[in-house]
Formats: C-alpha cells, structure tokens, sequence
C-alpha cells in the first residue's frame, strides 16, 4: 500500500472547501479515511510522510515494520529494508503550512490509541540508551526484560553488521563495544610467550658467538679475516651517469660498468680511451702525490734514499693471483678427484660467467681501502701487490678471469697513493706458469721457457711487459710506483739459467723503451746469493728479490726454537749483507716474502689435499722434495699439526714471545740489505702468515720500525717450549 497522494497538475490547488479548523480523530474508520476532504488527506498523507522519512532512516521505525515480527518481515517484503525503491510526491506549500498549524495546535492533546504508541516508544527510548551506553564504551550486561530473544536471533547479533559495524564496534563478553583501534590487548600467555623468548635468545646469542669463534679458528683473532658473506655494495655512484651512453659494443663488457660489481671510488664515466692498449676506465683524472706513510719517511714526491732507508713493506697475496692457502674457502667445497688445486682449474670448473662473478666478488671483499689504511697505521712503507697476467690479456684455451682484475689493480694504487704508501708491481703469474707451483696460476709442468710453447709463452711475457711498461710510464705513476717486478719466482733450479738471464735482458730493453725509470726486481731463483754475482750488469737499477723461509726446506723446518732465530740471525744476516754487495754479490738486495710460519701445516699451504713436512705426509715423485717421516724437531715422530692450526688466542705466552723475537729477528737481518715485505698482509685461516693476524693477536710488532730484540743479545733457550705439538 502507498501512501503517496496523485499527482497533481501544474497549477491545481488544494480544495477551496477544506475546514483546517475542525478537529478530527488521528485514529479514524476506514469509512471516514475514504471520504476524507482533501485537508484531512494532505493532513494523514503529512504524518504519512514523516513516518515513511523515519522509516527510510531506520527502518525499525516504520509502524507496520514493527507490526511484524523481523522473520515475518523478511518473508513478507523482503525490500522493506531498501528504502531507495520507495518513493513519494512533495506537499504543496498550502499544505504543509496548514498541517504544520495542525500539529502545532494538537501536538500535546491525548490522542486515542496513545497509550499503546507511549509504551512502543519507551521501549525504543531504552534501547537507544543502552545503544547509548555501548557507544561511549560501556558493556551493557544488564537483559532486557520486555522479551527473550530466540536461538536464531541471537546467532544473528553475534554477527557484526549493518549499523554497527559501521559505527566500529566489536563483539565482546557481555554485548557490543566500540573498537579501540589504537591499542592492542594482549593476554597472560602472549606475554610469557614473549618473555620466554626473549630469556632463550639471551642464552643462544652468546653461545653462537662463542661456537662461531671456535669454528672460525684463526679468523676472529686475527684481525677480521674478510668474508665473502654480507651485503653487496651500493655503488650509488651509477646514479650519476646514464646506462644509455655505454655504447652498444661495450655493453657487458669489462668496459660497461653496470656489469662491476663494485664500483667504489671507480669513475663511472664510460671511456674506451686505452693507454698500451690497456683500458684507463675507472680512473680519475686528478692525483695528488704529497702523502708520506709516516713521520720517517719522505713524502711520494720526495726522492726515497734506497740502500740507506730501509723498506719496511708488506705483500697482498692471493688477492689478484689467487693462491689457495690464503684462500681456502675458494677450494674446500670441492672433492680431491675433482683435481681444483689452482685458479686455472677453479676458473676452468666454474665457467667464464661465473667465474667472473665469483672472482670479482672475492677482489672487492677480500681487499678494500681500510687494509691500505691499517697497512699505514701498522707502519709500512711499501706494498707488494701480486697479480696475473689475465688482468691484462688471456689466450686460446685460458679460463681465467680476463681484465676484470686490472681495474682492482689500478685502484689499490690509488689507495697506495691516498696513504702515501709506494707500490711494487709483481708479476706473479706469467703465461704457462714459470715455476708449476699453484700460486703461478698453473700448477703442474712449467710451459714457460720450457716445452713445446715454452718460446710463445716467453714471447707473449714479453709482450705483456710492453703493455704494462707503456701504460704505467704515465706521469701519474712516476712517484708512487717504485719498483717493477719482471717475474715473481722464476724456477731457475729447473730452467736453463742462461736461457732466463736473456729473458730478463730482454724484458728490461722493454721497459727501459717504454719510458719506465723506476728499479726493476728479479727473482733469485732460488741458486743461491753467490751464483748472482755480476748478473745483468748491463742493466741499470735493478734489484735481486731473495724469499726466506725455513719451513719448505726439510733440512730447517726441525730446527729448534733457539736455532731459528740464530739462524735468521746470523745465517741470513750474512747472506743479505753477501748479496747486497756488488763486490761479493748481485748488489741491491730485497727479501720480497718471509713470514713468522713455525711449520709448514697451513691448510692447502703445500697444495690442495696434500700433507705436510711436519708431518711427514708429504711423498713426491721428486726424492729431492719427498717427505714421508715427520720433520719437527727432534724428530720424534709425534708431530701434529693439530695446535699447530690453533687460534692466536690460545698461545701460551712463551710461545707469543718466541713468535716476536723469531720477527723480530728477520726484520733486524733484512734491513742489513734493502729491506723487506711480509708474506702476507691477510689470509683467511692462517695467521702465522698474516701480519694483520698476527698484530691483532700481538706476536708482531705494533709498528714496523719497533723492536725489542735486534739480535745483539743472547737468544733465549725456551727450554719450557715444547718442540713438537
């Protein structure tokens, strides 16, 4: 049923005949509502009207809503909710001002049927309180009284719905109370739960420090061995250049560097200008050479007086030419019948492309402009940096990394520059290995000057030295670079010494040619001082590079305690002083590797998978080199390596003040020469072999010029040291 009135006409008024002023009974007869005058009807359709607009508010207002029971509604008129498919015509002016005066008149009469109505509407006045009340936060828990709501009614209200879910109530214990959206309540078990973990990771975390210290060995007191876990570098930068003007063929080339890794104090800045047909990518155009490393000695542009200052320089080793003992983690996830003993099988078995990725990341992590700063703060002067020669080119059947170190390379020189620190360039790896050793980059026979390519592998030598020595004869590499290293270790007890003596002549010319000036540096070859006496005469500045070491000798690695450091003390001091003489030796002379290494038991330090000399685990096809009974003094057969690869920590304090003075012992005879570089700067594992290590773990000295024993003195005993671990 509508209670909508016809619509009327433009211009039809309400009739002249309606009698505003005569009461009538809101309550009629249906009788009476037919034939009702039109003021009475715009008067009922008016009260109509405002029902229906309370209605479309809520439509729990409307009367015949409340006739019915909610079930009953739904069934009956399942659109009574939908109060927009309703609709009505508006009153006239005329007749809403005559129910308006109605109303007014009427408002406080009693009215017939009024009670029933009062009743309904107390009902609905005390809903609206406890609504009232569930608004402003308060659970209503007292019942109503005037019904009982059925089972079916109150799953419904468990549901969260309509009005009130819109107003942000929630369903709690005892009824509807708004939600608190800006606090969280938690119970008695959330929070012994939390308190439980947190008692748990208090007891776990020092426990997986300590278990990781353990396991790490050497790593954690030896100064921070790198890793090559961690996030990757930001290189932000690239920002400032756009990958749209790399050209097209340097696109993933070594040349776009959107491809590097790290981009660190690199110049991104695409450049395809080549020096000695090597790439100047990465370098900034300005350089400042008025740094010295420390307070006693000259700045890089100040002259250094060799042969009267002595050099106090250290190796970075297995970085840029990869040499397993200082590296192993690069070779122990391999099986020994995989045969990976080196970076030419490492780089062989892993594929161009992830090789490239693996060896890059190890050069930006393993060796980064804080270890030039420490190198500075620990008191050194000069830096021996060790690469390959794959920095520069590779050749048909090579696996190695091509040209992606060389940029590693430039950089450390840079950094060599920032902390006044002078470099040795040492070329340690040289096309088909001039000495078969792993750290030669090709283990095995050597192809160098020897064999069927042994004449193209020294042709391709030489012509590297001309790419090299054209590209560092720049200006800016006059002062810093101070030395030129022609071959790291030559094996010249196995090659022919002429042959190699010519080799070197030649490769001198090259340099000489190129504009170098600086000293150029030749390995000993292990003959002995005395063989070197008038060699390469013809050359000028160039200095013999000796290595020292006891323990890869059989007849030295048993020598006692005492007798090491008497050894180093009196054996080399006088070799150094022979050699350094051109009147009874080669001349200008360098100890370019020794290290404080009491055995020979690093991991991986005689090859990949093979034993040691301590041991006696070391059999060879060579009976010269062959070990198989232990070598530690007195040779009682008990050796272990097992405390030998102990950490730092650990070290009694006798041991640590045997470990100093066998140091300090060295460095007091090679500074009766030139001077000296440790072998080697870091390792990952083997701290008897890392003066970073060893200074963390105090067994060297806190600067390199600091000594308390300078082999004047009588040498202790150490009778309280055991021989053999």
């Amino acid at each position: 049923r509508s209670h909508a009135r016809p619509r009327r006409e433009h211009g039809e008024r309400d009739s002249p005949h309606a009698t505003p002023g005569k009461r009538k009974s809101p309550i009629e007869s249906p009788k009476s509502r037919t034939r009702a005058s039109p003021v009475r009807r715009d008067e009922r359709e008016g009260r109509e009207g405002r029902e229906k607009r309370a209605s479309r508010r809520n439509p729990e207002r409307s009367p015949e809503h409340r006739r019915r029971s909610p079930e009953k509604r739904r069934r009956q008129d399942p659109t009574s909710y939908t109060s927009s498919e309703r609709s009505s015509n508006p009153l006239s002016l005329d007749s809403l001002a005559k129910l308006d005066a109605y109303n007014e008149k009427h408002s406080r009469q009693p009215q017939e049927g009024e009670g029933l109505l009062a009743r309904k509407e107390k009902d609905r006045g005390l809903e609206r309180r406890q609504l009232g009340r569930v608004a402003s936060g308060r659970v209503v828990k007292d019942k109503p009284k005037h019904r009982r709501h059925t089972e079916h009614e109150r799953g419904k209200r468990r549901v969260i719905s309509g009005p009130l879910a819109e107003e942000g109530y929630v369903r709690k214990r005892g009824g509807y109370i708004a939600e608190d959206k800006g606090k969280k309540r938690f119970g008695r078990r959330f929070w012994l739960l939390v308190v439980s973990i947190v008692l748990l990771l208090v007891i776990l975390i020092p426990v997986g420090v300590y278990v990781s210290k353990k396991n790490s060995g050497s790593q954690d007191s030896s100064g921070g061995a790198p890793s090559n876990d961690g996030p990757d570098p930001v290189n932000e930068n690239l920002k400032s250049v756009n990958e749209n003007d790399i050209p097209a063929p340097a696109k993933n080339t070594y040349l776009d560097p959107f491809t590097w890794y790290d981009t660190t104090d690199f110049n991104v800045t695409y450049t395809d200008e080549t020096v000695g047909g090597l790439s100047i990518m990465g370098l900034n155009s300005a350089w400042d050479d008025g740094t010295q490393a420390n307070e006693y000695v000259p700045a890089l542009d100040k002259k250094w007086a060799y042969g009267t200052m002595p050099i106090r320089g250290v190796n970075i080793g297995g970085w840029l030419s990869i040499e397993p003992f200082i590296t192993p983690s690069l070779f122990k996830s391999y099986k020994p019948n995989q045969g990976i003993v080196d970076e030419y099988t490492l780089t062989r078995e892993l594929g161009p492309q992830k090789a490239a990725k693996t060896l890059e990341k190890h050069y930006a992590r393993f060796v980064q402009e804080d270890d030039f700063k420490q190198i500075q703060a620990a008191g050194f002067d000069h830096v021996r940096i060790a690469y390959g020669y794959w920095a520069v080119t590779t050749y048909p059947g090579d696996p190695y990394v091509s040209k992606i170190s060389w940029r590693y390379l430039l950089r450390a020189i840079e950094y060599c520059r920032k902390y006044g620190l002078r470099v040795n360039l040492d070329l340690h790896a040289l096309p088909g290995s001039q000495n078969g050793w792993n750290h030669s980059g090709r283990q095995g026979a050597i192809g160098w000057l020897n064999g069927t390519d042994g004449d193209t592998n020294a042709q391709r030598s030489l012509d590297i030295h001309t790419q090299l020595s054209t590209f560092f004869a720049q200006p800016r590499y006059k002062n810093v670079i101070a030395m030129y290293g022609l071959a790291n270790e030559p094996k010249m007890i196995a090659l022919p010494t002429s042959v190699v003596l010519d080799w070197e002549t030649k490769a001198a010319a090259i340099v000489r040619k190129s504009g170098m000036q600086q000293y150029l540096v030749v390995g000993d070859g292990f003959l002995g001082h005395s063989k070197w006496k008038g060699q390469l005469s013809d050359v000028q500045n160039v200095v013999l590079d000796v290595h020292q070491y006891t323990i890869f000798n059989k007849n030295q690695i048993n020598f006692p305690h005492q007798k090491k450091i008497q050894y180093a003390c009196q054996g080399w001091t006088e070799q150094m002083k022979q050699s350094n003489s051109v009147a009874t030796g080669f001349g200008p002379t360098i100890c370019g590797e020794w290290s404080q290494a009491d055995t020979d038991c690093a991991v991986f330090l005689n090859n990949v998978n093979t034993g040691s000399r301590w041991e006696g685990t070391l059999p060879t096809s060579d009976p010269t080199t062959s070990v198989t009974t232990p070598r530690c003094p007195p040779d009682s057969g008990t050796c272990s390596c097992e405390k030998a690869n102990a950490d730092p920590g650990t070290y009694s304090d006798e041991y640590k003040q045997w470990l100093m003075m066998y140091a300090e012992a060295q460095i007091t005879s090679f500074e009766t020469g030139w001077g000296w570089f440790y072998w080697t700067w870091v390792t990952e594992s083997a701290p008897q072999w890392s003066w970073k290590a060893g200074l963390a773990a105090g067994i060297l000295p806190k600067k390199t010029w600091q000594r308390d024993f300078n082999c004047t003195a009588d040498v202790p005993d150490f009778a309280d040291l055991p021989e053999s671990y």
